[in-house]
């Protein structure tokens, strides 16, 4: 399935959880096969954007040899290295620098798109002058566990999203040495981490979208489901395997999981005819075990949401007194379509008179 690659930046945008700064790069116009072209843009208006209000500070420990005293005084080092010779002592201090990790990682990230022959010319030449405008922060070597260093707080929230796309642009460009757009492809096509992304999407999306504008909703994610089982003995119970629910929130008519699947076929069987039945039993057991919770739960209705592959799907069941929806969503649609269906589907969940295949 492809996705263009409008849609592609607001599915990253809503997993990540990073919609106040989707608007600061405009994607209406972005060549759809350039995904590289795409995070050069993105970097670049957030770079820019950074620059105008001020790019983050952080106090770095240094050390240095001084004339005077600042700050703490390594008398081990001073007296090891015979530096009262020449009137100096190892000084270690703290001082507020824009030179910390995730500004390093930044420039670093835009200085390899900046050289790479495969962003195209007018994207390598913004990228440029935000390199040079960061002068007074140094390179860094990439490395995976880089990333993991970045403390965010509230005033400095923008990096975050800068981060996960310099993260992005390292794990499937620069660490790969892949011409293009081919490795961010594999991605996109990988369904492993495609299913995490699609799931995130879905439920940040429900949550924006939803709750705080339609009147009883409420999404609260994923949510763990204890066994309505009696186990005998502690051995038993450790073994129980977890129910882990991707998206599970409150209606206005009562309680409704979700379960996300990222699939190339919703269809299985020997003529490609038949529902995945391990997802079904996977959402029925959820809702048996969920409705024994209390009186609240007994309302409790099922979702499998699929991307639309071959056909759209939707598809309606009552299983022993409970709602069971099948439904697809086409992610090369215009987005405000995408937009419109997502939140269609819960809000007519009741509705039962929707089949098409």
């Amino acid at each position: 399935m492809e996705i263009p690659i409008k849609n592609l930046y607001f599915l990253l945008c809503y997993a990540w959880d990073r919609l106040e700064e989707r608007d600061l790069v405009d994607v209406s116009s972005e060549d759809a096969s350039s995904l590289l072209n795409l995070f050069s843009r993105v970097l670049t208006g957030g770079s820019l954007y950074l620059l105008h209000r001020g790019l983050d500070r952080g106090y770095l420990a240094i050390e240095e040899d001084l004339a005077g005293i600042r700050g703490k005084i390594d008398f081990s080092t001073t007296m090891k290295r015979q530096l009262i010779r020449n009137a100096k002592l190892n000084c270690q201090f703290d001082e507020l620098s824009h030179d910390v990790v995730h500004n390093r990682i930044l420039k670093t990230t835009v200085a390899r798109l900046a050289s790479s022959s495969d962003v195209d010319k007018t994207y390598r030449s913004d990228l440029a002058d935000i390199h040079r405008r960061m002068s007074n922060i140094k390179e860094t070597h990439l490395r995976a566990d880089l990333f993991a260093r970045v403390q965010l707080h509230r005033n400095n929230a923008l990096y975050g999203f800068l981060m996960n796309v310099c993260e992005m642009v390292y794990n499937y460009y620069l660490a790969s040495q892949r011409e293009g757009d081919a490795s961010f492809r594999d991605f996109f096509r990988d369904e492993d981490k495609m299913a995490i992304v699609f799931e995130n999407f879905v439920c940040n999306f429900l949550r924006t979208e939803l709750q705080g504008k339609y009147p009883g909703y409420r999404v609260k994610g994923a949510e763990y489901i204890d066994w309505d089982a009696q186990a005998m003995g502690s051995k038993a119970a450790a073994l129980l395997p977890k129910m882990k629910t991707d998206i599970s929130m409150v209606t206005p008519n009562g309680y409704l999981i979700i379960d996300t699947k990222y699939y190339r076929n919703a269809f299985t069987g020997q003529f490609n005819d038949k529902l995945h039945s391990s997802n079904l039993y996977q959402l029925f057991s959820y809702l048996r075990n969920t409705a024994a919770k209390g009186p609240e739960y007994e309302n409790c209705g099922g979702m499998l949401l699929y991307p639309t592959v071959q056909k759209e799907l939707c598809l309606r069941y009552e299983i022993q007194g409970h709602r069971v929806a099948v439904n697809t969503i086409d992610l090369s649609m215009d987005w405000r379509k995408i937009h419109d269906s997502l939140i269609g589907m819960v809000l007519a969940f009741g509705d039962f008179d929707c089949e098409a295949a």
